[in-house]
């Protein structure tokens, strides 16, 4: 009987400890899931954040080349040709209506539009853009465009025209600054314009009455 007493004590104990054991085992396995859940979810918050710094830098980047093309147009109309040639890179391609105007890059660019212009009234306009990001440091784009130019009246000077096109470009960072790395203006259709005389209207070409 004392000898049953004892088996049984030892099994009872036996299965004591192997609760014991397995309940151990259970929290450790709960807190290891536990910590592999919180890890997981650390890993996904941090890849979130770099995903959503990512999109944020694509869009202000793309804002930045908004810009840059903004200022293209306004320093034309503004005659601010230094400035203008300064929005190029050293080794831009520029082509207008087919025709390369590349050497001598951004500054002789800006220097042949000013010697054609002068001082006559020039209006453009950019429209519709399609910004496209390469990569960090590059983008192309495709810009609508309309342009009215009257150009001062001089013997064998140009016609004026208001033109209808569309600028094809591409674009690189350069010290953290947007640039032109080449533009290709194509115009669509050009509708003439009389020259620009400073006694006439600059669009319609007739006299001014002077008051």
């Amino acid at each position: 009987m004392l000898k049953n007493k004892k088996l049984l004590t030892g099994m009872i104990l036996a299965v004591a400890i192997l609760t014991v054991v397995i309940t151990g085992c259970t929290d450790q396995n709960n807190n290891l899931t536990q910590s592999a859940q919180a890890i997981d979810t650390q890993t996904l918050q941090a890849s979130k954040i770099t995903e959503l710094e990512e999109k944020y830098q694509r869009l202000e980047d793309m804002e930045q080349v908004k810009q840059l093309k903004a200022r293209y147009f306004r320093f034309v109309d503004e005659k601010k040709w230094t400035e203008f040639g300064d929005l190029f890179t050293s080794d831009a391609k520029l082509v207008s209506d087919g025709v390369d105007y590349s050497k001598g890059g951004g500054q002789a660019y800006g220097k042949m539009i000013g010697d054609l212009v002068g001082k006559a009234p020039t209006v453009h306009h950019g429209y519709m853009p399609e910004i496209e990001m390469i990569d960090k440091d590059h983008a192309k784009g495709i810009w609508a465009m309309e342009d009215l130019l009257t150009f001062p009246e001089a013997k064998n000077a140009y016609p004026g025209h208001h033109g209808y096109g569309q600028y094809r470009e591409t674009y690189a960072k350069e010290n953290g600054v947007w640039k032109i790395s080449s533009t290709e203006l194509t115009r669509f259709r050009v509708d003439p314009l009389k020259n620009w005389d400073p006694n006439t209207d600059p669009v319609t070409g007739t006299p001014v009455t002077k008051k």
